[in-house]
């Protein structure tokens, strides 16, 4: 028979991940003399922010309108315009800031702290809780959690703990998720939101690492596009990733998980160019640079071994100058370079993150606070919600605006 551990907080966050210890820390701050607790089921907590950006962790985007923010989130876009008008990029700047964590800006956007070193945000995170006195507990798994009289009731394998307010930051848990459902939320079934495409094809066998800018369109089973995007795609060992592939899979995820991860893609290398336009350069390279090799030098500012692949592709001899060029090579490939379709078979998880389009269901959350509207003093932030993002620290700005809005509210409403 467990043995009941009669622990009494005024707020208890389930889940020691981004979202959670953000919410416990401004709310410490800010209302010193609240108790504070972090349940974390496993041995270690922010797990997920040593990982994340490949182990440096992308704090942030250097997007500063909510506007155009919202606009990297596939799942609530609509939702996160009011929160990112009180907290966005140059608040969480300053909050790192001023405890010491200096965050720098890469080209692309990205900001990571100076140090190029997730461990330093977690040891502002640990720190903090230290000098505030935050408790975080670790291995107290969440079993269930309800209401009784005025408290939340929090039971874990260890005992019962008992809060005024509960934050529920587990991220993408099934158990809570369930809980959740049963205290009576509509929960949107999970699915993978951010991977790469498993493909196997002559035409970019041996050739990972390469990267071009270029618009990649999905395809249903009568060839009918349904989602089109234009970026960098990477080609890897295992098939294509990089932005212009994320974003497919983000904004795709219920469509791509309903075809089973099996489908086509339509690649046009060399982003917008049209078929016909095509067809002209090499029609006149055949008549004015006739005794020029083909396979020697590339053409529209294709990587060489792209151009000498899709040359091969089409059964082009590798000896062959463009005096040799058929119209039936001519016109075949300009079709693989602008039209390109490959077959997906399956998706591999970006690098180590793992993003879910799912979760507690929008309408049921007042985005002014991320308190719950069907259960009192319940508040839920971070993936534990149907939002998420593409990569470049989109998915950690949701985390710390709906974990600051919650600790004003908490705060707010604890007075």
């Amino acid at each position: 028979m467990k043995q009941e551990n009669q622990n009494k907080y005024d707020v208890i966050m389930i889940g020691g991940g981004a979202s959670g210890f953000f919410t416990a820390i401004n709310l410490a701050e800010e209302y010193p003399d609240l108790r504070i607790a972090i349940l974390e089921r496993s041995g270690k907590v922010l797990s997920k922010v040593k990982i994340s950006g490949g182990g440096r962790c992308n704090v942030a985007h250097a997007e500063y309108s909510p506007r155009e923010m919202v606009k990297n989130y596939p799942r609530g876009e609509k939702e996160l315009r009011g929160p990112f008008h009180r907290f966005m990029t140059a608040d969480v700047v300053r909050w790192f800031e001023d405890r010491g964590v200096l965050i720098k800006t890469e080209k692309d956007g990205r900001m990571f702290p100076v140090s190029d070193d997730s461990q330093t945000v977690i040891d502002c995170f640990m720190d903090e809780c230290k000098r505030l006195g935050v408790e975080v507990l670790i291995k107290q798994g969440v079993d269930d959690f309800y209401r009784e009289n005025e408290n939340w009731r929090v039971r874990t394998a260890t005992g019962y703990y008992t809060a005024r307010y509960v934050v529920v930051s587990s991220g993408a848990s099934m158990k809570i998720w369930n809980t959740l459902e049963k205290l009576g939320h509509r929960i949107v079934s999970p699915v993978p939101s951010l991977f790469t495409f498993n493909i196997k094809d002559d035409r970019i066998e041996g050739l990972p690492g390469l990267a071009v800018d270029a618009t990649v369109s999905i395809l249903d089973k009568q060839g009918k596009k349904l989602r089109k995007s234009e970026g960098p795609l990477l080609i890897t060992h295992w098939g294509m990733s990089g932005p212009v592939i994320l974003k497919l899979s983000a904004w795709g995820a219920r469509e791509l998980a309903g075809m089973d991860y099996e489908f086509f893609i339509e690649v046009n290398w060399l982003k917008d160019r049209k078929e016909e336009e095509i067809r002209q350069e090499l029609k006149l390279m055949r008549k004015t640079q006739g005794r020029l090799s083909i396979m020697k030098k590339s053409m529209f500012h294709l990587p060489k071994r792209l151009w000498q692949s899709h040359v091969l592709y089409c059964g082009i001899s590798p000896d062959a100058n463009w005096a040799d060029l058929s119209k039936k090579e001519e016109q075949q490939l300009a079709s693989v370079l602008v039209r390109g379709r490959f077959e997906v078979r399956g998706k591999s998880t970006f690098k180590e993150e793992f993003v879910t389009a799912g979760g507690v269901e929008l309408s049921e959350i007042d985005f002014k606070t991320f308190e719950s509207k069907i259960l009192p003093d319940l508040f839920l932030v971070g993936e534990v919600l149907n939002i998420d993002a593409i990569t470049g620290g989109f998915n950690f700005q949701n985390a710390w605006t709906g974990g600051f809005l919650a600790a004003k509210a908490i705060g707010a409403s604890a007075l």
